[in-house]
């Protein structure tokens, strides 16, 4: 952690420790098909020196604090675009801390339960990313999608599905890599031509949703998950991503061909506006694991 950010969590962990050393364990997870920062917040009761039913109280306020002091580091970790995380954007005064500790603070939580053991007490937070994704979208309105000199002759879509759940092999490398998600991916089209970017999107929408494979390979007249077909309708166009690019491999390539599709017709190009975007990927890479 870059030395600012340590020196902050170290100020914001001082009230506990000066008092006690209670053990306070986090586990979760990022779901990225939901938006979701899922949290664990445990406290071993003996060590902090709580029995209960006395302590109950003193238990729920060491563990609300523990959350505060933990929940920072897996929000600054997020995977803001290819090449920056929240905690770059913190250190290069793009993103304040106190940004991010309003993030945590709308998580959403569920009371504190004992274990069967009457050992530890935990208590669980839901953060949702909407609202991340909304803080950094700094735009007040899109940037134009442009058309092209020579359009394709194109139907009119509902959406836009990109399938990237493959390895694809990485632009200016001799390499393959499975795509992984981030809040703002770009889309490229085989020529390096931008596509697609947050800065085209309407600031109050999503500019992207991750879902995974089986999402378009319902039993339903459209193929098409209920939450696939929210996002991108009954009638969207399906393309396959060809390649990745960036620091990380979070942004796609699409074939020329494709990208014409959606560039060629202005009712495609509002889809891009609209963030009518899903992007299926990999299973394997919808969720991270939380370490401490």
């Amino acid at each position: 952690m870059i030395k600012k950010l340590t020196i902050f969590l170290l100020m914001t962990s001082f009230s506990i420790s000066v008092f006690s050393q209670p053990q306070i364990g986090m586990s979760g997870t990022v779901e990225w098909n939901s938006l979701e920062l899922n949290t664990t917040v445990t406290l071993d009761l003996a060590s902090a020196g709580i029995r209960l039913p006395a302590g109950r109280t003193l238990s729920e306020s060491i563990l609300a604090e523990g959350y505060s002091r933990l929940i920072l580091r897996p929000i600054l970790d997020l995977q803001v675009d290819s090449s920056s995380t929240v905690s770059d954007l913190v250190e290069r005064g793009e993103f304040s801390m106190q940004q991010i500790i309003a993030i945590a603070q709308s998580a959403r939580s569920v009371p504190p339960t004992l274990s069967p053991d009457m050992l530890n007490m935990s208590s669980s937070y839901t953060i949702q990313l909407s609202g991340l994704i909304s803080a950094l979208m700094r735009h007040s309105r899109p940037s134009p999608v442009f058309g092209i000199l020579n359009p394709a002759t194109t139907a009119n879509y509902t959406g836009i599905i990109i399938i990237a759940s493959e390895n694809l092999p990485a632009h200016g490398m001799r390499r393959s890599f499975l795509p992984v998600p981030c809040l703002f991916p770009k889309i490229w089209d085989s020529e390096m031509n931008l596509i697609y970017d947050r800065q085209m999107v309407e600031p109050q929408r999503l500019p992207v949703r991750y879902l995974s494979a089986e999402n378009i390979l319902f039993n339903t007249p459209s193929g098409l998950s209920p939450q696939l077909q929210e996002v991108v309708g009954e009638y969207p166009l399906r393309i396959f991503a060809c390649g990745v690019f960036g620091i990380n491999p979070t942004d796609l390539i699409i074939d020329r061909n494709d990208a014409l599709l959606i560039l060629s017709g202005e009712e495609n190009r509002r889809l891009l506006t609209q963030g009518k975007v899903a992007i299926i990927l990999n299973e394997s890479v919808l969720t991270d694991n939380l370490l401490w």
